[in-house]
């Protein structure tokens, strides 16, 4: 499953890429089955196996297609969504209901009756708001709802601030200001149809350094202690969240989930020990830490434009449309050209998507071989974040999704037509 040369082309699970883009076109999203499943078995051998009373569940927003929820239901994780559009895919794909948790700082009423009619396992609230609104349809239902709150636990997370959420001043969670948290907790308990099950919270994302997760870990398990003082409640959950960091270019380091997980385990197991209860259910959520590793993106090189003594532009076919995280984030990226990648790599090229924007390059100063028109370029580490968020800028229809898997590859996703741009038009 590792990458590989065969013939000085590509591969990837055992699959030729320069094959794959001649087979499905450009650009095209390849995803390493296998890969996936190698990390949501390391899930399992080392958080669930190693610590029982622990639940683990997919971010599905990193990367969720019918394709991928059945994938992560047969490895026996859960899965978190954070709109009604995931909801409604994990329940077509057949997820258990009750192994859902639903996400989101401002679920709309459509989406909690949704919730509430399919008997989603937890809901994370975020604001008295939301308190009120579902315990009122949770009534007018007949149902009671399982409730964790999300804490904003005011911890620097050392990521881009656009995806930095634990800090103090965020729009997600309860702030923990004790003028209002009390507001909160009253607000949760004394509801007719929610029974209260815990905390969650989340830091950030695309974390390298495990130390914003355990000073979080801390901070929640001080509040632990605070509610069951101040309200005799005991805690039945916690949810840490996810966020662990995967490698994007050669500066980044591959941590395993053991790095992240086995501090705040020992940190949680300690203090509940030191107060003389048992542990509470432990989840995790990790989303890109799954799937980010797992994805290639292929792409067909057109011009090849040289400024003498400044810069050699390579166009593709695809860009911002179909990975708009180099413009949000100014995110870096791994490429080779897949039908050279045997060659020595001499020649200094800046990537450019095909959108009218300036903007709309992927990446900068890339050494590949010689580059002509017709080369086939894969960017590494696509799985997250790129298909999930693509767009029609342009009028540019969304790229298929190919699954591969030991030597053999099967469409998961099919290639957006015009017409499907157009479908809904009236």
């Amino acid at each position: 499953m590792e990458d590989s040369l065969r013939d000085g082309t590509l591969l990837i699970d055992g699959c030729d890429l320069a094959g794959l883009a001649r087979r499905y076109g450009t650009p095209l999203y390849v995803m390493s089955e296998g890969k996936i499943r190698d990390r949501l078995r390391e899930i399992r051998r080392d958080f669930l196996e190693r610590y029982p009373g622990t639940e683990a569940v997919f971010a599905s927003k990193a990367f969720q297609t019918l394709d991928m929820c059945r994938i992560v239901v047969s490895e026996g994780l859960g899965l978190d969504a954070v709109s009604g559009g995931e909801l409604y895919c994990a329940l077509k794909a057949g997820v258990d209901a009750a192994r859902i948790i639903f996400h989101g700082n401002n679920k709309t009423l459509a989406e909690m009756e949704m919730a509430v009619e399919a008997g989603i396992g937890r809901v994370v609230s975020d604001s008295l708001y939301e308190v009120r609104e579902l315990d009122r349809i949770a009534g007018e239902k007949g149902r009671r709802v399982r409730v964790l709150y999300r804490i904003t636990p005011g911890v620097d997370s050392h990521t881009h601030k656009f995806i930095s959420t634990g800090q103090l001043d965020s729009k997600f969670g309860i702030p923990l200001d004790p003028s209002v948290f009390g507001t909160y907790m009253e607000a949760i308990l004394s509801a007719r149809n929610l029974d209260f099950a815990g905390f969650h919270f989340h830091v950030g994302s695309q974390l390298l350094d495990n130390e914003s997760h355990l000073k979080a870990a801390g901070i929640l398990l001080d509040i632990v202690e605070k509610v069951r003082g101040d309200f005799g409640v005991e805690v039945a959950e916690l949810n840490l969240g996810g966020g662990f960091g995967v490698v994007y270019t050669e500066a980044d380091e591959r941590k395993p989930l053991s790095y992240f997980v086995d501090p705040m385990m020992e940190l949680i197991s300690r203090r509940y020990l030191d107060w003389g209860l048992t542990r509470p259910v432990v989840t995790i959520e990790p989303g890109r830490w799954i799937v980010g590793e797992a994805g290639i993106t292929l792409y067909t090189v057109g011009s090849v434009k040289e400024i003498p003594g400044i810069r050699t532009y390579i166009g593709v076919d695809g860009g911002m449309p179909d990975n708009p995280r180099p413009m949000l984030y100014d995110a870096k990226y791994r490429a080779v050209i897949a039908n050279k990648a045997g060659l020595q790599a001499d020649t200094i090229v800046t990537v450019a998507g095909k959108c009218c924007e300036s903007g709309d390059i992927l990446i900068r100063d890339l050494c590949v071989p010689p580059p002509e028109s017709g080369d086939i370029l894969a960017v590494f580490s696509t799985g997250a974040y790129n298909y999930s968020m693509a767009s029609n800028y342009n009028r540019i229809p969304r790229p298929a999704v190919v699954m591969v898997l030991d030597g053999v590859d099967r469409l998961s996703v099919r290639r957006e037509t015009y017409e499907d741009i157009l479908s809904r038009e009236i």
